[in-house]
Formats: C-alpha cells, sequence, structure tokens
C-alpha cells in the first residue's frame, strides 16, 4: 500500500465519518449508532484493500458513503434472522440511495441532530463529550482518554455504557426544540473544543498539528451559529478562540516540521483575516450577560493576537484573565497555563510557587509540558541544572517525534548555556 493510499483514507475517515455516521443514524436511529459505526470502518478496511491497487475512485467520498451504506445494509440483512425491523431498516436505507431521491436532511442538519442526541441527560457530561468525539469526530479510544485526561480502559467502558443507553433511544433529538437544544449545549461546546485543541496540539504519534481537526472543529462550530437556538453569546465567543488560535497555524512549525513556540513564531505568517473574523465574533459574544470560559478564554487569544511581539505581550492582562478563568474553570490545565503566565508578568519564582499549589496535580503526571513549564521558569531563575533534568522529564513524556524534538532541542540549549526553556504550546 502506497503512502499517499493510506494518507487519503485516513483524511477521509477523519473528514467524512461524522457526516457518513449521521446520515446512516437518521434513518436507523441511535439505536444502531455501533452498527453505523461499524458500517463506516468495515467500509475504510475495503477502501484500503482496494485502493492499494491503484484503483482509487474519481469521487474518494462519494465512494466511501456507497460502501458504508451496503455494509450497513448487509449488517442488518443478516440481523433480520433475529430482529424483524432488520429487513425493513434495510430496505429504508436501499430507498434512501435510489436515484432521485431527495434527500429528507441536509447533511449538516443530520451532523446537527445526531451531535446533539449523543448529548442525552442519561450521560453524564464527559460521557456525552467522549459519544461525539467518537461518532462525529472519529477519534480513537486512546485519542479520548488522552484529550479527557483519562485511561483508554476508562473511555472503553464510558463508551460501551454511553452505547446502551443510546440503544434504548428512539428517534434523534428534533434540533427544532429550543428547550432541549440549549439544555444539551455546552457538551455540545465541550466536544468541538476538545476536537479543536486535539488538532491544534494533540497526542497524535506522528503529527503535532492536525490542521484537519481544527478547519473540522470550526466547521462544526460555524453550523452551530446557524442554528438560532445555538448562536448566542458562548457559540460565538468559541468561535473566536478557534479563529484567533487558528490564525497561528501557519507559524507553528517551521519549514522542516519543527514545532515552534509562541515567541518563536514569525507573527508576519499569522492570517490576519482570521483574527479580524476572530474580533468580530468576540464583540458579537459580548451580547449577552453571561460570562463564561469560553468568552475569558478568547480574550486572552485575543491579547495575544493583537500583541505587536512576543516582548510586547501585556502579561499582566492577561494574568488577570487566567485569575477569572480559573475561577469558573478550576482545572488542572487552566492552572497551569495561569502560572505560566504568572512568571511571565511577576517573575520565575512567583510562577513556580503556582505551579507547586496546583491542585490535583496528578492528572498531568503524563502531561509532557507541565515539567517543561517549571524547566522554564527555573531556567528563567539562572538554575540551568535543576531545569535541565526536568526537561529531561519532560522529553520522556512526548507524545509524538514534534514534541520530542522541541523538548530535546530546549535540553540542548539549557545544557549548552543558561537556557530558554518551553513552556506550553502555544
Amino acid at each position: 500500500m502506497t503512502e499517499d493510499v493510506r494518507e487519503l483514507a485516513e483524511h477521509l475517515f477523519r473528514h467524512e465519518t461524522g457526516r457518513i455516521v449521521s446520515t446512516l443514524v437518521r434513518v436507523l436511529g441511535v439505536a444502531h449508532l455501533a452498527l453505523a459505526e461499524d458500517a463506516v470502518q468495515d467500509a475504510l478496511v475495503r477502501a484500503l484493500e482496494t485502493w492499494k491497487f491503484g484503483s482509487t475512485p474519481e469521487h474518494p467520498a462519494a465512494w466511501l458513503t456507497r460502501a458504508a451504506r451496503n455494509r450497513a445494509i448487509d449488517l442488518l440483512r443478516h440481523h433480520s434472522r433475529t430482529d424483524p425491523l432488520g429487513a425493513e431498516l434495510a430496505a429504508s436505507l436501499e430507498a434512501e440511495a435510489a436515484p432521485g431521491r431527495p434527500a429528507g436532511h441536509a447533511i449538516s442538519d443530520d451532523e446537527l441532530r445526531l451531535m446533539f442526541s449523543c448529548c442525552d441527560p442519561g450521560l453524564s457530561r464527559p460521557a456525552q463529550v467522549a459519544v461525539i468525539l467518537k461518532y462525529l469526530g472519529g477519534f480513537s479510544a486512546h485519542e479520548i482518554a488522552e484529550a479527557l485526561l483519562s485511561s483508554e480502559a476508562a473511555i472503553e467502558k464510558q463508551l460501551f455504557r454511553s452505547r446502551r443507553v443510546l440503544g434504548a433511544r428512539g428517534e434523534l433529538l428534533d434540533v427544532g426544540d429550543p428547550g432541549q437544544v440549549r439544555e444539551r449545549l455546552p457538551a455540545v461546546h465541550d466536544a468541538i473544543y476538545l476536537l479543536f485543541s486535539e488538532g491544534y496540539h494533540g497526542s497524535h504519534p506522528q503529527q503535532v498539528v492536525r490542521e484537519d481537526l481544527c478547519h473540522e472543529a470550526i466547521r462544526l462550530g460555524v453550523m452551530l451559529s446557524r442554528l438560532p437556538a445555538a448562536s448566542g453569546p458562548e457559540t460565538q465567543a468559541l468561535l473566536a478562540l478557534f479563529c484567533f488560535l487558528a490564525a497561528r497555524l501557519p507559524a507553528r512549525t517551521d519549514d522542516d516540521g519543527n514545532l515552534l513556540l509562541l515567541a518563536e513564531q514569525d507573527r508576519a505568517r499569522w492570517d490576519r483575516s482570521l483574527i479580524e473574523e476572530g474580533m468580530r465574533r468576540l464583540d458579537a459574544s459580548a451580547e449577552g450577560e453571561a460570562l463564561t470560559a469560553r468568552h475569558l478564554e478568547a480574550a486572552i487569544a485575543a491579547r495575544h493576537a493583537s500583541a505587536p511581539s512576543f516582548a510586547e505581550t501585556d502579561w499582566g492582562a492577561i494574568l488577570e484573565l487566567y485569575d477569572l478563568l480559573l475561577r469558573l474553570d478550576p482545572s488542572p490545565i487552566v492552572a497551569l497555563n495561569r502560572a505560566i503566565a504568572l512568571g511571565m508578568a511577576e517573575g520565575p519564582e512567583a510562577g513556580l510557587q503556582a505551579l507547586a499549589e496546583i491542585p490535583d496535580r496528578e492528572r498531568l503526571r503524563r502531561y509532557p509540558f507541565y515539567p517543561a513549564a517549571m524547566a522554564e521558569l527555573e531556567a528563567r531563575a539562572g538554575r540551568a541544572e535543576r531545569a535541565a533534568g526536568l526537561l529531561e522529564a519532560a522529553l520522556r513524556l512526548g507524545r509524538n517525534p514534534a514534541e520530542r524534538d522541541l523538548l530535546a532541542r530546549k535540553l540542548a540549549a539549557c545544557r549548552g548555556s543558561d537556557g530558554s526553556a518551553v513552556a506550553a504550546p502555544p
């Protein structure tokens, strides 16, 4: 199999999983969510087996959709021996694919309905987010575990229980019900946020920056913003945050693919049109009365986006925003980022003390940028040897080659001079 074919299949699986699963589930109902997923996965396996011989179709996304639908029909017919409904559902899928038949819903509507259906009140918030990432984002259990700071075994159990809960439901949620949309919207926001985060600085073994995931999160966010009951201030704040961060994507790696920190990035390469769109969305988010974590994160990103250079960053203002954010979201990651901002605003000793006082630090034990942040502050305090030891610990935790290369470069610099260590990825 050529590398190009594998990359195409992986790209399509990541981009098309949510669309195809949503289309199948619209006909089959959420009770058959697992079957829809199996059909898509089987279609991908068939694509890998078929396309490696040079027979890549002219429209691979359409090919994958047809293959998944046909596989779902086969599975349903097999199940019809014990479940009479299977034959009826198979016939419905065949009718859905009939030439000239108009779609019952736009694909975007299917995805919205599946997103909100996954946020069933019978599931915990983390479970709701995990199900969305699994079935709409195409995430593996390992990727979900990394994103949620959990274990793969715990996520597998969570997904199994979630499928049982959703399997007891009937049709997809009607997103025309404003009350149900608003009730479930926070979990949808969380899932899209984590989808973007995984693309921006995630745990993939080969790709530390995955622009396709970032763009998919933005697409889903824009889709939400067009649904009246979901288009309010927090959705606008979420999109503003995505715009500010996505604007940096062209400068996050150098020509050799090396990850660059915020201080190293060429700001002339930042996408000014995305920054302007982010400012517009941030202004729109101020129309409500509530101040949410997304508003504060977007405001922090806006401060970075408007700074002419790293040296001219207003760390005092950013620290004030992190103080507010920590009250709303007292998570270890927010506390880590606040400690970094404190170290920049008030000096390394203050930052180190804040890092040592983070509650529930155990959840950061596998996160390489916790010891890396300590290393930066130790280096700035003139303790290069201690900084080097921390960077060695961070290097052992590196999740992919790009992260490890970055940490190795910083370790070499730390040993060679007073060292400018590394903070969390920008």
